[in-house]
């Protein structure tokens, strides 16, 4: 299946075991041209070697148990059908180095951390859209769909590829098509990433839709193409610049602002004002990455979560480097410019 790695003679290898009970599932566990199982072997330091529904698992016990660990919860969630791809494989293999994920690496419900940092056995963590279930990939992700699905405002801090947007779109889906709010409200400011883009053709959806793709990125996952658009002409999805929100009061809506860290103080409390009955908003921002005139000093975000951070019924999640869900390498890149020794 793959070349047996060299191996410290001076270290404990162990072999370990494990039989998985259908054969029809083995395709999608090992991945296409066996890519799963080279992901593993390449992460963890191991060797793996199949036959029939048998796998042998050879390296150091905490890199084989972790091993055993993540093909048993690749496994777990294609018996659920779930669907698996490198970034959930990925993802479980980083949750297995974590003891607070270590039943969500196998593929088992988790919740809230005790006092104690216990895992006890409470609700499920997901999110079930039209088009997918989506489970977290990290101990923040688990955290930030309890905070969704409990509280009326929280505000999503942390790099890019945590899943700050997508999971509160998913959460806003997720809440329409089971009536539990009546539309929901996706917006972000107007802000140029340090580029001037210039003049832009068309009409004011023309003219703001290249800001708010990701969104719209993140809409397409969730829901059917013809459900995203046929919503979004009935109103109950509406999507458009902060500039748009003045004045209004959005009740029974889920609201969520993308890009926060690009408002100023001014807007963002004129966006927080806009909270009305039976609403829940989500506010999301990199506060590294502000691109507006003064920099972080002047960042709306910042502002708000340091007047209101603690407040019941609001809840602040951050997110670090080990809550990228992307390509491995991100989080690398993401501590190279964010961790202890950037500038």
């Amino acid at each position: 299946m793959s070349r047996k790695p060299n191996t410290d003679n001076s270290a404990d290898i162990v072999t370990l075991d494990i039989e998985f009970d259908d054969p029809q599932l083995l395709g999608d566990l090992f991945g296409e041209y066996d890519r799963n199982i080279v992901a593993i072997e390449n992460r963890l330091g191991v060797y793996i070697a199949a036959r029939g529904t048998k796998l042998k698992i050879e390296g150091e016990e905490d890199a084989a148990t972790r091993a055993r660990d993540v093909l048993t919860g690749i496994y777990n969630r294609l018996e659920k059908g779930q669907e698996i791809d490198a970034g959930a494989v990925e993802a479980i293999i980083a949750m297995a180095a974590d003891p607070r994920m270590a039943k969500a690496a196998k593929g088992k419900d988790i919740s809230a951390e005790t006092k104690k940092n216990d895992i006890s056995e409470p609700p499920k963590v997901m999110i079930r859209t039209r088009k997918k279930t989506i489970v977290p990939r990290s101990i923040g992700q688990a955290h930030y769909m309890e905070a969704l699905a409990r509280d009326d405002m929280i505000f999503a801090l942390g790099p890019a590829g945590t899943g700050k947007t997508y999971l509160a779109v998913a959460q806003a889906v997720a809440m329409l098509i089971t009536g539990a709010v009546q539309r929901l409200i996706l917006s972000r400011p107007a802000v140029e990433a340090g580029e001037h883009l210039g003049f832009l053709p068309g009409d004011m959806k023309d003219k703001v839709d290249p800001y708010l793709r990701p969104i719209y990125d993140a809409l397409f996952d969730c829901l059917p193409a013809e459900q995203v658009e046929r919503r979004i002409e009935s109103g109950e999805i509406e999507i458009a610049p902060l500039a748009f929100m003045r004045g209004r009061t959005l009740g029974d809506a889920f609201i969520i602002l993308d890009e926060a860290q690009n408002t100023t103080a001014a807007q963002m409390k004129m966006f927080l004002t806009r909270f009305g009955m039976s609403s829940r908003m989500v506010v999301c921002g990199d506060p590294r990455q502000v691109d507006i005139p003064g920099g972080d000093s002047r960042s709306g975000l910042n502002d708000a979560v340091g007047r209101l951070e603690g407040i019941d019924g609001i809840s602040t999640i951050r997110f670090t480097s080990a809550d990228v869900v992307r390509h491995p390498l991100v989080g690398r890149i993401v501590d190279a410019y964010e961790g202890p020794d950037a500038d």
